[in-house]
């Protein structure tokens, strides 16, 4: 599947790494931004179980 998805992009092979390089970028840019945060509201992993005096 990635091969398929590789030899569609445009270009020669530096460019086409260049490419995936930067896709893979924006995919984390955007997991870490948004989709992540949003996903943690609904969790139960931030609410603190532990009284600090």
């Amino acid at each position: 599947m990635y091969a398929w998805l590789f030899h569609l992009l445009p270009g020669p092979t530096w460019f086409r790494w260049i490419l995936t390089l930067v896709g893979l970028a924006a995919v984390v840019f955007v997991l870490m931004e948004y989709v992540y945060p949003w996903v943690a509201e609904f969790g139960f992993f931030s609410d603190a179980t532990m009284d600090v005096d």
